[in-house]
């Protein structure tokens, strides 16, 4: 069995009453994060150190049993002894310890170990003094036959520390983290409400990076993500809230539409967009923070197929073939599905072309069907549009090497 030792002990530097596990970064308290890094590495039994049961403890206890993990409470250290038999191994986390879960995770996962930071750069941060080279680095993974020696000492001390000293004494192997991951926020000893949202910035521009060039849509979403990303999570707002909203925002739009604003209505579609893939970031950075479940009914992919119907309605609604006599009924659909299905198709077809991407981004799409309904001959500019990407697209065609799809072509 894998067993964590997690604590809720230690005071913060600049909170009255507030304790370590219980400061929050990125919405979430760093003591959620470590039983999140816990589950993520297989303990089927969480132990927490604490004075008392309080309700933080209780929203941590059914996390953990709805996880299919034990949860169990101690307020001395001794009472860890008969919870982990000498075949367990021990994973145990420092009071306000935070790292990025896959980073710890990797490392953690390599056998057991006392992971450590260069001495001037973990005391800095922190972390407990080894020896005159290293610091110890929150986190450590032991054989559960080293547990025992804790019913062996005297008087009050600190499991952690007791337990760092019994790993060493052991011949329990060091292994280094590099110092650099402190500077750059993804190995943290957490200790006060500042240090918290320094390292809440840091984790929001390392989960909200950009793999590369990008629409101005996609940089715009992440720029809302990083200046308000943290006030909404704190505000206890979780992604599907932002998800509703954006939905909202897109029946507004397809309102405003109906009755006749469809600038009004297109401005509104593109901030629904921008919305949804704002969600989406925060979604992201809540699961790698926490390690949850995806979403799991597709919402994602859903509201892009309702976002682009309601963008063909609009555009239909906007208009004027009706006018027109003669015209078969659904002809001022034509123009507007050939143009969002370009929009879907060719960035699928010509995924290296780096102007494709512009393609996928709804809020670009917005402001040209903004700009088009206001100066423009509406229906003729859309067909021209899409005329226009469609040659884009032929010609990118030309401009790529042969069998640009090798894993759809087969050989013969």
């Amino acid at each position: 069995m894998r067993v964590a030792l997690l604590s809720m002990l230690e005071s913060a530097a600049d909170g009255d009453e507030a304790l370590r596990g219980g400061l929050h970064v990125g919405g979430r308290s760093v003591a959620r994060h470590q039983l999140a890094l816990a589950l993520a590495l297989g303990c089927t039994r969480i132990v927490f150190l604490a004075e008392r049961l309080e309700a933080d403890l209780v929203a941590l206890q059914h996390v953990a049993e709805d996880a299919g993990a034990q949860f169990h409470v101690i307020a001395a250290p001794r009472a860890l002894v008969p919870l982990v038999s000498p075949a367990d191994e021990l994973f145990v986390f420092s009071d306000g310890f935070l790292a990025i879960p896959a980073t710890a995770r990797d490392v953690l996962e390599e056998g057991p170990a006392v992971l450590t930071l260069p001495v001037e750069t973990g005391l800095p941060a922190g972390f407990e003094r080894l020896d005159i080279n290293h610091s110890d680095a929150g986190a450590m993974r032991l054989p559960g036959r080293l547990v025992a020696r804790l019913g062996e000492l005297p008087g009050d001390w600190s499991a952690q520390s007791a337990l760092l000293r019994i790993a060493v004494q052991a011949g329990v192997p060091l292994k280094g983290i590099p110092a650099g991951s402190v500077a750059a926020g993804t190995w943290q000893l957490v200790r006060s409400e500042d240090e918290a949202a320094n390292v809440e910035s840091a984790w929001m521009k390392i989960h909200t990076a950009a793999q590369g060039p990008e629409s101005p849509g996609v940089a715009a979403s992440r720029l809302l993500v990083r200046t308000t990303g943290p006030a909404i999570l704190h505000a206890g707002t979780r992604p599907w809230i932002v998800s509703a909203g954006a939905a909202l925002a897109a029946l507004l739009g397809l309102g405003a539409g109906w009755f006749g604003y469809a600038g009004t209505g297109f401005a509104l579609l593109g901030f629904a967009w921008l919305a949804r893939s704002s969600a989406v970031l925060l979604d992201r950075i809540e699961r790698v923070s926490v390690v949850d479940s995806p979403d799991r009914f597709g919402f994602s992919a859903a509201f892009s197929w309702l976002l682009d119907a309601a963008f063909v309605a609009l555009c239909a609604w906007r208009s004027e073939l009706p006018l027109a006599a003669g015209l078969p009924a659904g002809a001022d659909l034509f123009a507007p599905l050939v143009l969002f299905g370009l929009l879907r198709l060719v960035p699928r077809v010509l995924p290296g072309m780096g102007w494709t991407r512009w393609l996928a981004d709804r809020a670009v799409a917005a402001l040209v069907l903004i700009l088009v309904s206001a100066f423009l001959p509406f229906d003729m500019a859309v067909a021209i549009i899409a005329l226009l990407i469609l040659a884009m697209a032929v010609v990118s065609t030309y401009l790529l090497p042969d069998n640009p799809n090798p894993p759809l072509t087969k050989s013969r």
